[in-house]
Parts: C-alpha cells; sequence; structure tokens
C-alpha cells in the first residue's frame, strides 16, 4: 500500500487505543468555501484507512462555533456589523432557520459533508465549553499559562502571552470575545479576571475596509466556561479532551499547529496527533479562496455539476501541490474520475506497476473504499455538455435522445443504468445553464463544405419531417459536390461534437430545424 492515507493509518495504529478518533475543526464564521470540506474528507479517508485494517475508528467534525465574528461576510444584512467581536454562537441567524449564525454555517458544512458521503460524529465547540468536556484541560493550560506563554514566545516571537492568559473571555457587558484580555488567573476559585480594554481589526461589509473594533473597559471575572483557549493552545487542549489521533492541516495554520504540537508535549503531556499537510487551493486569479467572499464557492455549486466522486477526488490527490480550483476544473476531475474507473477495472493499462497501485488505490478511496463491482457509465463531461447545449430542457423526449446519440455514436454501451445517465446528463445541463461555458471545438471545413453547411442551415427552418430532412442532407451534399458520407460526418461533428449518430434527420427533427440551423451558422 502506497496511499498517503494507508501510510498514516499505519503510523497512528502503533499507538494502541480502543479507539482511534480523526478530527478537523469546521469554520463558522462565514459561507464554507469548497476547500472547507476538504479536511472533513482527508480525516474520514485515514478513519476508512484504519477501519480496513480491523481498528475502531471515527470521525469528528468538530465546529469552531465559539469564534468571534471578524467580519461580515460580502451580501449579509447590514445588522450583523453590530454583532462583530462577538462569538458566532450568540449570534441571531439572518436567515432565521438556525438557533444562530454559527449553527447556520455549520450546517452548511455537515451539509456538505453529509452530501459526499462523509459519516461523522458532531461536536460544538460552543457546547464542548458550556457542558464541561473542556474543562479538565482548560484548567492544565491556566495553571501552566506561564509556560505555555514561553513556549509560544520561543516559537512565534509573540510577546503577548508572557504577560496574559491564553484564553479569550466573552465580556459579561459587551458580548464581545477578541477585546478581553485575561490578565490573572485564580486556580482555588477556578476563576479567570478580565478587562475588556483591547482592540481588533475587522471589516465593513459594504466597502471591505477595516474597521476598529474596540473594547468597552468593563472590567470582571469569568468562570473557565466563559470564553475559550486561544487557537496557540485550544488545538492541543482538545486533543486531549477528545483523544484525537490524527488532524489534517494546510499552510494556513502551519505555526499554530507546530506551537501546539509542543504545547501537547510540554504542557499536556500527550503526544500530537498524527498530521497530513496540504497546500491551500487559490482561484483562477491566483488569490487565496476566502469564506468573507460573497461569490464563495461552495461544496454545494461543486455538487450542482459534479459528481461527490470528483470532489473527493479533488481533496485527496497531490496534497502538497497548489491548485487551481473553481467550476471550470470540474469537469476535468469528473473525467479523471473516469480515468482512474478504466485503469481500476483493467481497461486501460500502466507501465510501472508501482503507479499503477497507487492509482487503483487511489480510485478506492475516492469510491469510499465501496468500488462499484462493474465499470458503469463512461462519457467525456464535455460531450454531455455540448449535447445539453443542443438538447435544452424544453426539447421533448430529451433523455431519450440523449441516450440514442450517446448509444448510435458508439459513445455508451450497454453497461449502465438510466438513473446514472440522468445524473450526468442533470450535471451537463446545471453547467450549460449556470456555469461558465466551456470552450466549442472548432471544426476544419473546406470551402465546399462551409458553403454546403450554410445552404443547409438556410433550407432547415422550411422543414419538420424528419426523412424530408435526410433527403435534404443528401441532395445538398450532391449539389455542392460534398460526399454524402463526409458531409454527414462534418454535420454530426458542429452540431454533437462526435463524428456519427443516430439517424440524421430524426435527430434534427428531434432537436429543432431552426436551432439546428442556428447552431450551424455559428459554427461557420
Amino acid at each position: 500500500m502506497i496511499f498517503w492515507a494507508d501510510k498514516t493509518a499505519e503510523k497512528i495504529i502503533r499507538r494502541e487505543k480502543k479507539l482511534y478518533r480523526t478530527e478537523c475543526g469546521l469554520g463558522a464564521s462565514g459561507i464554507p468555501h469548497v476547500g472547507s470540506v476538504g479536511d472533513g474528507i482527508r480525516a474520514y479517508a485515514v478513519t476508512l484507512a484504519l477501519e480496513d485494517r480491523g481498528v475502531p475508528s471515527e470521525f469528528v467534525a468538530f465546529s469552531d462555533d465559539r469564534d468571534g465574528l471578524r467580519k461580515v461576510p460580502r451580501g449579509f444584512p447590514a445588522f450583523l456589523e453590530e454583532h462583530i467581536g462577538r462569538p458566532v454562537s450568540t449570534i441571531p441567524d439572518p436567515f432565521e432557520c438556525h438557533t444562530s449564525y454559527g449553527e447556520h454555517m455549520s450546517s452548511l458544512l455537515l451539509d456538505a459533508l453529509d452530501k459526499v458521503g462523509v459519516r461523522f460524529v458532531f461536536q460544538s465547540g460552543t457546547m464542548a465549553y458550556e457542558d464541561g468536556t473542556l474543562d479538565d484541560v482548560v484548567v492544565e493550560a491556566l495553571n501552566n499559562w506561564k509556560e505555555a506563554g514561553q513556549i509560544i514566545f520561543e516559537m512565534t516571537g509573540q510577546k503577548k502571552y508572557l504577560e496574559q492568559l491564553p484564553f479569550n473571555v466573552i465580556c459579561s457587558e459587551c458580548g464581545k470575545i477578541y477585546t478581553t484580555r485575561a490578565y490573572e488567573w485564580i486556580p482555588e476559585k477556578k476563576k479567570i479576571l478580565y478587562v475588556c480594554d483591547q482592540e481588533f481589526k475587522g471589516a465593513d461589509s459594504k466597502t471591505g475596509k477595516e474597521l476598529t473594533v474596540s473594547g468597552c473597559g468593563h472590567r470582571g471575572e469569568a468562570s473557565i466556561r466563559d470564553g475559550k483557549l486561544t487557537w496557540k493552545v485550544e488545538f492541543a487542549a482538545r486533543w486531549k479532551a477528545l483523544d484525537i489521533s490524527f488532524e489534517a492541516f494546510g499552510k494556513d495554520i502551519l505555526d499554530s499547529v507546530r506551537v501546539n504540537d509542543h504545547i501537547a508535549k510540554e504542557i499536556f503531556h500527550i503526544r500530537h496527533p498524527v498530521h497530513a499537510f496540504y497546500e491551500l487551493f487559490i482561484e483562477r486569479g491566483g488569490g487565496r479562496i476566502s469564506k468573507s467572499k460573497g461569490n464563495v464557492f461552495t461544496p454545494q455549486v461543486w455538487l450542482s455539476y459534479g459528481s461527490p466522486e470528483s470532489l473527493r477526488l479533488l481533496m485527496l490527490k497531490r496534497l502538497g501541490t497548489t491548485r487551481v480550483v473553481d467550476v471550470e476544473e470540474i469537469p476535468k476531475f469528473m473525467n479523471e474520475v473516469d480515468s482512474l474507473k478504466k485503469i481500476f477495472f483493467g481497461k486501460e493499462k500502466i507501465t510501472n506497476e508501482r503507479e499503477e497501485q497507487h492509482v487503483r488505490r487511489l480510485y478506492e478511496y475516492v469510491t469510499f473504499l465501496h468500488p462499484p463491482d462493474h465499470m458503469g457509465l463512461l462519457i467525456n463531461y464535455y460531450t454531455l455538455v455540448q449535447l445539453a447545449r443542443m438538447l435544452p430542457k424544453t426539447v421533448e423526449n430529451r433523455f431519450a435522445l440523449f441516450k440514442d446519440i450517446l448509444m448510435r455514436s458508439g459513445l455508451i454501451d450497454e453497461e449502465f443504468s438510466d438513473e446514472e445517465l440522468c445524473q450526468k446528463i442533470e450535471y451537463a445541463t446545471n453547467w450549460v445553464e449556470e456555469a461558465e461555458e466551456a470552450e466549442e471545438e472548432e471544426v476544419s471545413l473546406s470551402e465546399p463544405e462551409r458553403s454546403a453547411l450554410r445552404r443547409l442551415a438556410e433550407k432547415l427552418p422550411e422543414y419538420t419531417d424528419g426523412e424530408q430532412i435526410q433527403e435534404l442532407i443528401f441532395l445538398t451534399a450532391q449539389e455542392h459536390q460534398v460526399k454524402p458520407g463526409r458531409f454527414f460526418q462534418v454535420l454530426y461533428r458542429v452540431v454533437i461534437g462526435t463524428d456519427r449518430g443516430p439517424r440524421a434527420g430524426t435527430l434534427i427533427s428531434g432537436v429543432g430545424p431552426q436551432r439546428v440551423s442556428e447552431m450551424i451558422m455559428k459554427a461557420i
């Protein structure tokens, strides 16, 4: 076994536990982008690898819903600006369908995990603090806050935690969490003294400009359940409290993970989880994908154009490579899943045996270790896009026409279900109607062929009967001294993007002569 999840599982099981937990944090401060579901898919892949070795494992999806709101996502109601700085679990849901803003945002990611086939145990960060799940580790961290502050300083140069506790209290007066400074720990009472006198940078939702959020000046006393540990300590605390064996992380939190690894050992006296490092996804323009943008590319958007397997593939291959991710990439991943399937079922060969083993194992993980027992439908995504353009939803017997064209063209065989084909047609149709159009292939034409097509386009709107259209095609080819076989080939290439297809007259009659005429004129 040479796949990364298998290697990771082998490292984990050396630790000999009764239950091996994998984990990822769910950001709850903004709309989850497509990369947000990646941590969950990767952690679940490791859970599957562990189960494949006969040991019990579960994946914990931990919602960071006690984090504060730093900026309002573009396009969200302006009233949320008054809540900047407060924990997202205390902010009203602007869509009024969940108990809080944080629960609403978490639900979007949980929905995506569910749709992509990930089994998880959900843990709310707010509930973990409020119900006492984290009590012991919070006390342990605060009892050793000076040592933790020294570790943070030595590893990052940050001096703040040499003088204050690594704990963000929720101010009892203004409700903000990032404006407080916890300056004293009273261990015998398990109380924290704090003052709400800090500032942090937020952002205006309309202009995107930075704004300064200030504390209210209140001095108070808080319990260990009235806030949260800071990130440079909280990861390690969670690992201990929940007994976590694996967590992946991205480049954006590399420093925090390194600090927490050290704190896990020195403060909590545990071995940090096995990690998998991954690079971040970027937009086509080169910028990092951000949850605060209004046009976030969400997992749900991906799944309207592509299969769960294609999204799993995106997250499971080449972890250490920065990749562009947008809707234009979806067809490529859909086609790549089919390519993996061909290799898995022996329809294509790879000369390098080690590489073939890796590809086969990658496909098994793309199917979450439940590969189908037969190859099923293989069809190029761009071919379906071409047909979807030609056959809008208003066309009668649309599915039958799709199927007939594909089968007569030799692009599919009998080894598939109608349900499978319907799903792929739906993906391609959504792509045509909602996403950027794929570039159309330019057809090479001679002047006689171009002239014949122009004449055919002019005459087609006068006909409706399939047999008459078939005869018109023959006559038009002869009049322009183009061999009929070649003319039909050119016509199929222009209309459906293949060299052959069903009886042309019947096809054009079903699609609509006027529509086909317009397609021809556009092509020439």
